[in-house]
């Protein structure tokens, strides 16, 4: 159910949108219907509005998908971050043989991975969708950013940790069988706080990544602050 307060209409329409990016290859009307619990005549009504701003398309099997109007209302997206954060993100991929991740405080309570970098010439590695919401308090990624605050009764050991060394390190919690290893990346106020970090199959010594990571996360600090 929407928030008290907002606009129904419109949270149907981004329910639409969200539903459509877990389903690229699309939907059919009945199913997106089905997917945000509404009527079908409703739905058709929200799919034709968001065709009509180039928010969705549908094919000649009438299966519906994202429209190419979005990429233009995410290009300006914390683009100076993503920017100034692209050739950090790949050299350390390519350091470390492993997918970089750029990922943001989205509230108090999630992260949203922002940019992923892959590996050029690893023979495998992890891939993950960007966009993507986690709980802060699950993975490296929202570990290393509680641990730039100060300490909190009944904070998780891995976030005092992380504290300590500089940097955090989780394994399993975002997706099995992977290890996450990031830092917190100091941006300023300009931007959403910010980490770095890596994510691969296994990290045989997660002292020397971590220490990769760290020296990501203060070069792209020194450019943005």
């Amino acid at each position: 159910m929407p928030a008290s307060g907002t606009s129904k209409t419109l949270h149907h329409g981004l329910q639409v949108l969200e539903l459509l990016v877990q389903h690229p290859s699309g939907l059919t009307l009945t199913e997106i219907a089905d997917g945000i619990g509404v009527h079908r005549t409703v739905a058709h009504r929200l799919v034709k509005t968001l065709e009509a701003h180039y928010l969705c398309r549908r094919d000649r099997f009438k299966r519906i998908s994202l429209g190419t109007g979005l990429v233009r209302l995410a290009e300006p997206v914390e683009q100076d971050l993503r920017t100034l954060a692209r050739p950090v993100l790949e050299e350390l991929s390519d350091s470390a043989q492993a997918s970089a991740h750029l990922v943001v405080r989205e509230n108090a309570d999630q992260v949203r991975m922002l940019m992923i970098v892959e590996p050029r010439r690893a023979p495998m590695h992890v891939a993950f969708r960007s966009g993507q919401l986690d709980p802060i308090g699950r993975g490296s990624a929202g570990l290393a950013l509680l641990a730039a605050a100060p300490p909190v009764p009944g904070e998780r050991e891995e976030v005092t940790r992380a504290r300590e060394r500089g940097f955090a390190v989780s394994k399993g919690e975002i997706a099995p069988g992977i290890t996450g290893i990031s830092a917190v990346v100091h941006t300023g106020r300009d931007h959403p706080e910010t980490s770095i970090g890596l994510s691969l199959f296994e990290a045989p010594n997660p002292d020397e990544l971590g220490r990769l990571v760290v020296t990501a996360a203060k070069r792209l600090s020194t450019q943005l602050t």
